[in-house]
């Protein structure tokens, strides 16, 4: 193998998903830039690096050193120390002040930096603030790398480097060699195989009880993450048992000693052993059709011994024991101590009269349905009159001046509920009043004051946020529950929603019409179409707003859908390409969002200065969308916003959140991903007035009925699919989805 120690001075390419890429650098002994390629997903632009590897000549490229080991030190050269120091690795520094730091001191610089920090002083423009963060930030690189040589010996990403320093400091190492499955515990981003890979090279036992308790944690977490709020038992012993290596019995003693420890929490023979699986009542369009609302895969969501996660199992014990608890309670307000009184029910036609609307008699009798109950769900499709169903029941409880609270679970869903109603709507976070690290503020201790609370999109709301939600309403407050329960169900775990419709323990109003102003939007009624599995009309036309595509290899579907957002709708229907939004079924892939991100940036702003964080630029201009709940910058998994500016010094970003500005450090960015595409999951609760979706057979994975309904949903204006027909045909016939392992529906169900 050939060693060169070489400076790198750009990145000619990244691919994020798996770490390949191209650097140019400037090597010891060779006049022009050197092209190195290899796994360097963490160099950075500045950094001295000693690499192993061999030459290689591609027929295409010419002469590349091909890298198989690397690792980063501190530049020997004068030219190097002004490379490093400029690169922003280094706060304080930039490319300015590192060009008059290296001309005071030349090749004493780092020593100076080292032993004499507060000699800095002496050059013009840096005063004592920016000495002290630049003195902070050296010490804090020093053993930042001493972690990433840590990582790199032990074959692991020295993308978490920073993470691991900010969480346990000057012990980081020391803690990783104790007990590195602590990593996938402490730090977001961090998974057990991560940890698990660090604990091999340092000799861990693989049937250590440390690791399979690790594993078991990490497996409850996935199944968490596909939505499950408990594991039943065979399931988790046998995926724990693929996922460790390792032999059942000892998945099985180690689960003994969780429970022991109260890990976990088990609860034995649910329902007898009874299946847990129950048709849901059919909607009206399926009593048209005959056909089942959904079909389950064989095998899932049967009872038997369930294994939960405690936040999991308190979560679903509190929803059902408070929503049974606020239904039974009566409520105070004016308005239901008339109507117990008078017997008698609310006046739809005055309600008509003051909104200049007409209700036909389903949303006549939510409206009245709505007035009387403590608790009760609006559900139905796009256009089928939620919002103004949602009008009216507000207009009601005005009419008698109740205090009515309004609140979604996402940013953008509480500003479109505002909008529909002319009063605030807040998210849920903000309405309980979130304030890390204590927590919400509103609870069963400080309770939201009203007498009634609306939550719209509550498909949306997973079994923990719906907990923390029921938690503040007060007995005598009432509950209108409203959302589309043939949209996908939440992120998070649970199927709220509809485990309550299902339960059969509350009124629920389904709104089956579809308006005559809403049968002229091919959007929605192809929405409804697919709903009760019959294909779209697809059959384009100048004066339709939906249109098909057809496109059969992934490349060029992906080239195509560039070229839409790009060019031809903003020509065609007037309008920017930030109002236009990419949905896919899938993060991986040609036409996946990463992907596809990548070939957005490009071609609508690929050019300027921007901050690198594993493999991807984040420049000023850039759409983004936060991937994790972070109750410090009270931002939230799903939010959207704009890269207004990029400080390359300090090596910050801020990003705009509709009414708010967010920075970042450079460390923090992996909560951060570009959104000039998606993923329909990502979408919920989201509408775009231009959708472009890509629909082929290489997602076929996830090619579901309800994914595709959702996708086309999200579409206020325009709705284009780019793909196969044979493609849609699968996605809109495939309608087996794995059951969510919940109890909820059984725990709400009438004694």
């Amino acid at each position: 193998m050939t060693r060169i120690r070489c400076v790198v001075e750009r990145i000619t390419y990244q691919n994020p998903e798996n770490g390949y890429s191209v650097l140019k650098v400037r090597a010891k002994g060779h006049g022009d830039l050197v092209t190195v390629v290899g796994n360097l997903l963490d160099a950075n632009v500045g950094s001295v690096l000693l690499i192993d590897g061999e030459w290689k000549v591609d027929s295409r490229y010419g002469k590349q050193f091909e890298a198989q080991k690397w690792q980063e030190t501190l530049p020997a050269t004068v030219y190097g120390m002004e490379k490093y120091l400029g690169s922003g690795l280094i706060k304080g520094v930039g490319p300015k002040f590192a060009k008059k730091i290296v001309q005071k001191y030349g090749e004493d610089t780092f020593t100076v930096i080292e032993e004499d920090v507060q000699s800095l002083i002496e050059i013009p423009g840096i005063g004592t603030r920016r000495v002290k963060m630049i003195a902070e930030s050296w010490e804090r690189q020093k053993e930042v790398k001493n972690i990433m040589l840590f990582l790199q010996e032990h074959g692991v990403s020295t993308a978490f480097a920073a993470k691991i320093f900010k969480q346990y400091g000057n012990e980081s190492i020391d803690r990783m060699r104790e007990n590195p499955f602590r990593l996938a515990d402490d730090i977001w981003g961090i998974g057990f195989r991560t940890a698990d890979g660090i604990a091999q090279k340092l000799g861990f036992d693989r049937e250590s009880y440390v690791r399979l308790r690790s594993g078991i944690l990490y497996t409850l977490s996935e199944l968490a993450d596909d939505g499950h709020v408990y594991a039943r038992k065979e399931q988790l012993v046998g995926k724990a048992s693929e996922l460790l290596e390792a032999e059942e019995g000892c998945i099985v003693m180690t689960l003994d000693q969780m429970l022991k420890d109260k890990d976990l929490i088990w609860e034995k023979n649910l329902l007898d052993g009874k299946s847990l699986t129950r048709e849901p009542e059919p909607t009206r369009e399926r009593e048209l059709t005959g056909e089942p609302e959904h079909q389950e895969k064989e095998g899932s969501g049967q009872a038997g011994d369930a294994l939960y996660l405690p936040p999991f199992y308190f979560a679903e014990i509190g929803v059902a024991g408070k929503l049974k608890k606020l239904a039974a309670a009566p409520a105070t307000d004016r308005l239901w101590t008339w109507l117990k009184g008078a017997g008698c029910a609310v006046d739809v036609s005055g309600i008509e009269r003051t909104l200049h609307m007409r209700y036909d008699e389903i949303q006549a009798d939510a409206i009245r349905q709505a007035a009387g109950a403590k608790v009760m769900v609006l559900t139905g499709g796009p256009g089928t009159g939620k919002t103004t169903t949602t009008q009216g029941i507000i207009a009601a409880f005005r009419a008698y001046g109740l205090k009515i609270l309004l609140a979604a679970p996402t940013g953008r869903a509480a500003k479109r509920m505002t909008e529909a109603t002319g009063l605030e709507a807040k998210t849920i976070h903000r309405l309980l009043e979130c304030k890390p690290p204590d927590g919400y503020q509103k609870n069963e201790e400080n309770p939201l004051e009203g007498d009634v609370l609306i939550v719209d999109e509550c498909s949306m709301i997973d079994i923990v946020l719906m907990n923390s939600l029921l938690k503040a309403i007060p007995p005598n407050m009432r509950l209108i529950l409203v959302g589309d329960i043939d949209q996908l169900p939440s992120v998070g775990a649970g199927n709220v929603l509809r485990d309550i419709i299902d339960s059969g323990r509350f009124p629920v109003v389904r709104l089956t019409r579809i308006f005559r102003q809403a049968q002229e939007s091919r959007i929605i009624l192809n929405a409804h179409r697919i709903n009760a599995g019959r294909l779209p009309d697809i059959s384009n036309g100048r004066a339709s707003d939906f249109f098909f595509l057809q496109q059969e290899e992934p490349e060029r579907a992906a080239a195509e859908i560039v070229g839409l957002v790009k060019d031809r709708l903003p020509r065609s229907y007037g309008v920017a390409s930030s109002a236009i939004q990419v949905l896919t079924p899938m993060q991986r892939g040609v036409v996946g969002a990463t992907s596809l991100n990548l070939a957005l940036q490009e071609a609508l702003n690929p050019s300027g200065e921007g901050l690198r964080r594993s493999g991807f630029v984040f420049r000023p201009g850039d759409r983004v969308m936060q991937i994790k709940n972070n109750y410090d910058k009270e931002v939230f998994n799903g939010d959207i916003g704009r890269i207004e500016n990029v400080d390359m010094v300090n090596r910050t970003l801020t990003v705009r959140f509709d009414d708010k500005n967010v920075e970042y450090d450079v460390t923090e960015l992996d909560e951060l991903v570009h959104a000039y595409a998606t993923t329909i999951h990502k979408a919920q609760g989201s509408e775009y007035p231009i959708v472009v979706m890509p629909v082929l057979m290489n997602h076929y994975v996830m090619l579901q009925r309800n994914l595709i309904y959702t996708g086309i949903t999200r579409a206020k204006r325009i709705l284009v699919m780019v793909g196969t027909k044979k493609a849609l045909a699968y996605a809109v016939g495939n309608v087996t989805v794995t059951k969510r392992n919940t109890m909820l529906r059984e725990r709400l169900a009438p004694e």
